[in-house]
């Protein structure tokens, strides 16, 4: 089903781009890129000749024709919605099949984050790394910057002689001058626009297969190294449960500095990563092997546009627990890790506008970062397990195999995905009365109370209701020892806690005897620590706002800094701090990331280059407020280490 991506100013319904030769320069002391970007084209239409492309704070300087040299008349018209950018309209000549424009990014790009040589752990050399998802492309290169377009790619990036340049896609050679590189790299899977990615760093490799590479900034590799070493069992994996070997060649990580901000992208061939995840006992791998499978859903099918953005997290969840059900060879761990999905979904559907709570999301051309949450992660898997509950899970899973073969190197969007399924089970009874309108255009939690395995949770909520009575009841402390405890138990145990207090928070002197017993506040684990701060800023815990602050402003994964901030802004005792925390900190963050944490803060975001700006308060730290959280803190860890 061909379906009008409105957040995207291209015409690929007329004009539709295949291929794209990129060709670089990265300037680091302007933080711009210098590039050419060379489209073949094919036409849809026989009679359009005018090609529409993306563009968002992109300095044009010419437009031409590739096989002649011969410059094309061009217009830029500004969008009146900020995120959507610039259309650039060029008028083709007859019979032309190819295109180049000429162009330079400016500060102002959205999709490019450069860090100074204080944000990198070398110290020595700047860095820069990209994030197009979603439809941040544009800001990087002028494009069809919609998922609904796939085209193959050829890039060659110049950088200083002492960077390493690397991409979503494999290196064919490397050519040296005297300050230079030069990197060549190719893509010959089509992909979508917000899957070309780029870092530049004084960065390095260690290889763990022979298509699997962990690369870093040197101080970093080995730890790196160590903590993904089973990525290449989770491809081996993920080949058999899809009946379809990997088709992207390299399969490589780039772990990168904190202010990266997802846990995860699955960049083809090039998988970015938060180094949130170093938790030193891979006890957080579960993210990589949720990238993996991206590479067959998501990045090989993928979504029509975002408003079925379900099909590419909520198959990859699906798919994600079943690798890591066998690495754990057991089936119960599905169900495990599917419990505490549903808690985040739960949480998730008290912050989420209405309208951005169902599986198909109508985002018309507004912001789709807006409507980008868990919904489409846990709501997507609840759905998926819920069809393979109908059917059972070996007709599903060969389901699943038969839906990767059709639609590889395709999109498609959510009724398609219904016709396939229900052409598949034809005469199957059991896919009789699926509420298919429920679950894909109402919001909320889903329609279907899922009934999970809780067998593997039940030492984890057994030990949240204890802590309960200890608060509630004046019962004795648990004497549970969880230093066997697995990183997913103990994050289980923080859920059911936080699901059971959500209405009356822990007393203080309750937190003070759990941290005592288990350390939580100093823990190394950013999945466990994210929740013992939530849970203690529930609670009005002041004595954790020094460990609030630094975890929030030392990393700036999304899935962490966002609900802390919120929360924080939301308590009696930090709502100050947090804006000044963030208005001292925002340039650290990734330009998504600040973005949306602006928003939440419900502060002004200014044009780009400008400052956020708000109305309330100094837009520099208030050193008076960090000063007096300093005292508050000490006094309180003071008073807890007695």
């Amino acid at each position: 089903m061909t379906e009008q991506d409105q957040t995207s100013l291209g015409n690929p319904q007329e004009i539709r781009v295949t291929h794209l030769e990129w060709s670089v320069n990265v300037d680091f002391e302007a933080t711009i890129f210098r590039a050419t970007a060379t489209y073949q084209m094919e036409r849809v239409n026989a009679k359009a000749n005018v090609l529409n492309l993306d563009t968002s704070h992109l300095m044009i300087e010419s437009v031409s024709n590739p096989e002649d040299g011969s410059a094309l008349q061009y217009k830029l018209v500004k969008n009146e919605k900020e995120h959507l950018g610039t259309q650039l309209s060029i008028l083709l000549p007859p019979g032309a099949k190819r295109v180049a424009i000429a162009y330079r990014t400016t500060t102002a790009s959205s999709a490019i984050q450069w860090l100074p040589p204080s944000q990198t752990a070398g110290k020595r050399h700047p860095y820069l790394f990209t994030q197009c998802q979603a439809i941040h492309a544009r800001s990087m290169l002028p494009c069809q910057d919609q998922p609904g377009v796939k085209m193959t790619f050829d890039a060659h990036v110049t950088v200083p002689s002492w960077a390493v340049s690397v991409m979503s896609g494999v290196l064919v050679r490397k050519d040296e001058a005297a300050d230079v590189s030069v990197f060549h790299w190719t893509q010959k899977v089509p992909v979508s626009s917000y899957l070309i990615a780029m870092a530049v760093g004084e960065i390095t490799k260690k290889d763990i297969s022979d298509r699997c590479a962990i690369w870093s900034e040197p101080a970093l590799v080995d730890v790196a190294a160590d903590e993904f070493a089973q990525s290449e069992e989770f491809l081996q994996i993920a080949e058999t449960i899809a009946g379809t070997p990997y088709v992207w060649g390299r399969y490589d990580l780039l772990c990168l500095p904190p202010s990266f901000p997802y846990g995860g992208m699955e960049n083809p061939c090039l998988t970015f990563v938060t180094p949130t995840l170093l938790a030193r006992d891979r006890s957080l791998a579960d993210v990589v092997a949720h990238e993996i499978a991206h590479s067959w859903t998501g990045n090989l099918v993928t979504n029509a546009t975002w408003d079925h953005f379900w099909l590419n997290e909520g198959w990859t969840t699906w798919f994600q627990r079943k690798i890591m059900a066998r690495i754990h060879n057991d089936d119960r761990f599905l169900d495990f890790d599917a419990i505490g999905g549903y808690k985040t979904l739960q949480d998730t559907m008290k912050e989420m506008p209405t309208q951005y709570q169902s599986l198909v999301l109508p985002i018309g051309d507004n912001d789709p970062d807006d409507a980008y949450s868990s919904v489409a992660y846990e709501k997507g898997f609840n759905f998926l397990y819920s069809l393979e509950k109908r059917v059972g899970k070996a007709s599903f899973e060969s389901f699943f195999q038969a839906y990767v073969k059709s639609f590889a190197s395709k999109t498609l969007t959510s009724e398609d995905f219904k016709d396939f399924f229900l052409e598949h089970f034809k005469g199957n009874s059991a896919v009789a009365g699926i509420q298919w309108d429920k679950w894909f255009y109402e919001p909320g939690m889903p329609p279907e109370v899922p009934t999970f395995d809780r067998t593997l949770s039940e030492a984890s909520e057994k030990l949240a209701e204890e802590w309960v009575d200890v608060d509630q009841k004046f019962a004795p402390e648990p004497k549970t020892d969880i230093k066997g405890w697995t990183s997913p138990q103990i994050t289980c145990f923080l859920d059911s806690l936080q699901a059971r207090t959500a209405s009356k928070p822990l007393k203080l002197s309750t937190l003070k005897a759990m941290d005592d017993q288990y350390n939580f506040s100093q823990s190394q684990n950013a999945e466990i620590l994210f929740r013992f701060c939530e849970i203690s800023i529930a609670s009005e815990d002041q004595s954790m706002l020094m460990v609030i602050v630094y975890f929030i402003t030392s990393q700036g994964r999304m899935k962490f800094v966002r609900p802390l901030y919120r929360a924080l802004h939301e308590s009696e005792m930090g709502r100050d701090l947090a804006v000044d925390a963030f208005l001292k900190n925002k340039d650290f963050y990734h330009p998504i990331c600040a973005k949306m944490i602006a928003s939440d803060l419900k502060l002004t975001v200014a044009k780009p280059n400008d400052d956020v700006v708000d109305s309330s308060s100094d837009s520099y730290w208030k050193m008076a407020v960090l000063v007096g959280a300093v005292a508050v803190a000490a006094t309180f860890i003071f008073s807890r280490r007695k």
